[in-house]
């Protein structure tokens, strides 16, 4: 294997292919983060809706979750980044097809981000409902209104404790990423596919886009691991026996 090529010239826009798979993952990290933000925000919302008491507010969240979470997330970037702009009003759709800056990146990160956020609220719906009903009853019991029965007991203990799940989740964004090189974001894969058609170095560039991907991950997945031991409750999940 031969990997002097990455210190070559690019084919165009300057620098090295080195240049290139640094460029591929800087924009891999900023696709997962922000993907991730709205996800784990959205998804929130959206899980403690799941498993309000009223009707009113349980259907729509469940509607988004099931049809977030069953159309696979291709045809969702398709979705975002070519039929949206086009049912949008004719101002905001203009906008979107020719103003908005970086349409490519900003459709990916929405995309990643509504998708995931239907599995995370499956997640937190079930950290929720996985509490005892007693922890809620006391908390009403006290005086707390059931908005600051939420904000105070359930979702402290909730987060704790689908901590594993969550980081399932998180790995799986950055893994999902590279479906946005079909709307034309330079991401690591895309960036290796562009590298191995100029260069030929199939095999090596894709090993290092391989080995990249488990460094992000394993690196998140310590992470995690670490705050899991940081915050687990004893006879939940993460925290039997220890």
């Amino acid at each position: 294997m031969d990997f002097g090529f990455l210190f070559q010239p690019a084919f165009s826009g300057g620098g090295t292919y080195l240049d290139w798979v640094l460029s591929g993952i800087k924009w891999t990290l900023c696709l997962s983060v922000l993907g991730w933000i709205i996800a784990f925000t959205l998804g929130s919302v959206l899980g403690i809706l799941r498993t309000a008491p009223l009707a009113i507010l349980r259907v729509p969240a469940t509607l988004y979750v099931e049809l977030f979470r069953n159309v696979p997330l291709l045809v969702q970037m398709f979705i975002w980044y070519f039929v949206v702009p086009e049912i949008a009003p004719k101002g905001a759709g203009d906008w979107l097809k020719t103003q908005m800056p970086m349409p490519e990146f900003w459709n990916g990160v929405l995309c990643l981000g509504t998708y995931t956020a239907s599995r995370v609220a499956e997640q937190v719906r079930a950290g929720i409902q996985s509490i005892p009903r007693g922890q809620v009853n006391a908390g009403l019991a006290t005086g707390l209104t059931l908005p600051q029965t939420y904000r105070y007991v359930l979702l402290p203990m909730s987060y704790r404790i689908i901590i594993p799940p969550l980081t399932t989740e998180f790995l799986t964004i950055f893994k999902n990423s590279s479906v946005a090189l079909t709307i034309g974001v330079l991401e690591l894969t895309a960036q290796a596919r562009q590298i191995s058609e100029y260069t030929f170095q199939t095999f090596e560039i894709f090993t290092i886009a391989t080995v990249v991907y488990a460094l992000i991950t394993l690196t998140v997945t310590f992470a995690m691991r670490w705050l899991e031991h940081r915050t687990r409750v004893p006879g939940y999940i993460g925290g039997a026996g220890k």
